[in-house]
């Protein structure tokens, strides 16, 4: 009943459910492994984070370019405050609040911009405490620019003056008449009574969307492997279904053939 498995046919549909499966489960183990290196990433990037806090801050110049391996670094700047802005829609503590953002101006005429703490409620500039005058060493928590639209970082554009959604360089730049450094920093402790804002994991280190892509795509390999294997045992059903009905001589039962007019006379022709 099963020799037409042997028919070259069924070898192509045998040879491509062979190498389809191995292939599936393949591509799965694969992208689960992705995923598991991003949540690894994530708990280094945040280990790191909290065990550099207790090392001794450097020059912003040693830590330039922000990456990886420097973001979250205790660094020290010297400068005077410039403007002062408004960063809307963070949380702290499951809290909507707001960041006050002041760009510190440094020897070299480029600007760092220096989140100097949080406050609760909406953004409201008469509430946000006035820069100390002169100049001022911080230090903080060196980040890399912020992206809009993801971690959280506000997309919406149409701010009010002295607002910005995300803190970076490509936006700040369009605010301020001067450089401004592809950075910024969080102070370790918050200014004028403001809370402190805590460093967070570099970018693509955390369970972020391309983490859950790199799950999602696991299953599907997965549910794909199991489709061949299902479709490969339906196949092989119906044709042992069809073999053994023409060993038995039985055959697919006719479609209703069509009414075919009466051979008895119509009262019309009987009546004639």
């Amino acid at each position: 009943m099963y020799r037409f498995l042997l028919t070259p046919r069924w070898w192509g549909i045998n040879v491509f459910v062979l190498l389809a499966i191995p292939f599936c489960v393949f591509m799965g183990s694969w992208q689960l492994s992705r995923f598991e290196d991003r949540v690894q990433d994530h708990r280094t990037a945040t280990k790191e984070v909290s065990a550099e806090k207790g090392e001794a801050a450097r020059p912003l110049a040693e830590l330039l370019p922000v990456d990886e391996k420097t973001s979250g670094d205790r660094v020290t700047v010297t400068g005077r405050y410039a403007e002062q802005l408004l960063v809307p829609g963070r949380q702290l503590d499951d809290r909507d609040g707001y960041y006050v953002l002041t760009l510190l101006r440094t020897d070299g005429g480029s600007a760092l911009p220096v989140v100097r703490g949080w406050l609760p409620g909406t953004a409201d500039p008469a509430k946000a405490p006035a820069p100390p005058t002169g100049e001022v060493t911080v230090i903080g928590a060196l980040q890399a620019s912020e992206s809009p639209g993801s971690n959280g970082v506000s997309a919406v554009g149409g701010l009010p003056a002295g607002q910005t959604g995300a803190i970076s360089a490509a936006s700040l730049v369009n605010l301020v008449p001067y450089d401004v450094y592809d950075a910024w920093v969080t102070l370790d402790k918050g200014d004028s009574g403001m809370k402190a804002v805590p460093a967070t994991a570099p970018a693509n280190t955390g369970l972020d969307l391309k983490a859950f892509q790199n799950l999602g795509y696991t299953g599907e390999w997965f549910v794909f492997a199991g489709f061949v294997v299902f479709m490969w045992f339906r196949l092989v059903r119906r044709e042992a279904e069809f073999a053994r009905d023409a060993e038995l001589g039985i055959t697919p039962p006719d479609e209703t053939p069509a009414e075919t007019p009466s051979a008895e006379p119509t009262r019309e022709g009987a009546s004639a």
